[in-house]
């Protein structure tokens, strides 16, 4: 055990010091992989904001039944308690016609026209908030015919088409993300690749003889899996603080722009569990791509009689 791992550091140390002996070759290598690991991590952190500062927006699906003018305020409460009872309905909430009058009295500032009412015009309505799992469309449209059959009921409005259209955008942009993640995943392994593929054609005449003298192909193959594991380690921490850098220079106009708005809204800063991922996503795919490149190619060379 002790001699193994005496040689993988011996390995790491002969991979690191190849790296540094380069350092612009290295420095652009681990340039194009950050910014390559930037795009995917930047977009998800946008769409988590999104959701983040909305509270999600299936949560925020409203019905709103409007009673006949003549229903009385008791038989209101009794519609009420029988829809709470209801499967997937969070709250139901009466809301009387005098306290809708009320509320709109205050609103709109036509207090005094309304006074001159002989009546009031408006209905008793409840306001319902189904549950996060009831809000798709096939249950919005069962609750919406399960409502209109009310013969108290005069009007059933669902505000459900904005909501449903929003997830369905961020789902094509998560969707896109993810497209793009693996794109660029692949785009990392070739990068990777290619490079190690060099260093192995450099390195030739200096493996041929490695193996002339009983190295074997896991033997040579270990400083190039090293090195590809560098490229991608280094190339996913340089991408964290790009990252970090661009959120710090946008997060004061984002939060001046949201303000004008009367919204609080601030784009989420990775945390330890992101910035981890990126470090095993980075590190892994520089792995890979080295050991594909090494044991496709390293199998090729064979020393010279």
């Amino acid at each position: 055990m002790i001699g193994w791992l005496v040689r993988h550091l011996q390995s790491a140390l002969f991979a690191a010091g190849r790296l540094a002996r380069a350092p612009l070759a290295t420095a652009f290598t681990v340039l194009v992989i950050a910014v390559a690991l930037t795009l995917p991590m930047a977009l998800g952190l946008a769409i988590i904001s999104v959701r983040e500062a909305t509270g999600d927006f299936a949560t925020a699906v409203d019905v709103t039944v409007y009673f006949k003018q003549d229903v009385a305020l008791e038989k209101a409460r009794q519609l009420a308690a029988s829809l709470r009872q209801r499967s997937g309905i969070a709250t139901v909430k009466l809301v009387t016609a005098d306290e809708a009058l009320q509320s709109f009295r205050e609103q709109s500032g036509f207090g005094g026209a309304l006074d001159m009412l002989a009546s009031n015009p408006l209905p008793h309505a409840l306001d319902i908030r189904p549950t996060a799992d009831a809000t798709s469309t096939a249950r919005m449209e069962s609750l919406h015919r399960y409502l209109t059959a009310w013969p108290e009921v005069e009007l059933v409005q669902v505000d459900s088409a904005w909501v449903q259209r929003l997830n369905a955008i961020l789902d094509l942009l998560r969707g896109v993300v993810t497209g793009a993640a693996v794109l660029i995943g692949v785009g990392v392994l070739a990068i990777v690749g290619n490079t190690v593929r060099l260093e192995i054609y450099n390195r030739r005449a200096e493996i041929e003889v490695t193996k002339l003298v009983g190295g074997t192909d896991a033997f040579v193959r270990r400083p190039f899996l090293y090195t590809g594991l560098y490229y991608g380690l280094l190339g996913a921490i340089l991408a964290a603080l790009l990252v970090l850098v661009g959120l710090y220079l946008l997060n004061g106009p984002v939060t001046r722009l949201a303000g004008s708005y009367g919204s609080d809204f601030r784009l989420l800063t990775p945390g330890l569990a992101e910035v981890a991922g990126l470090l095993g996503c980075g590190s892994f795919l520089g792995l890979l791509g080295a050991w594909v490149v090494a044991a496709r190619h390293l199998s090729r060379i064979e020393p010279r009689a």
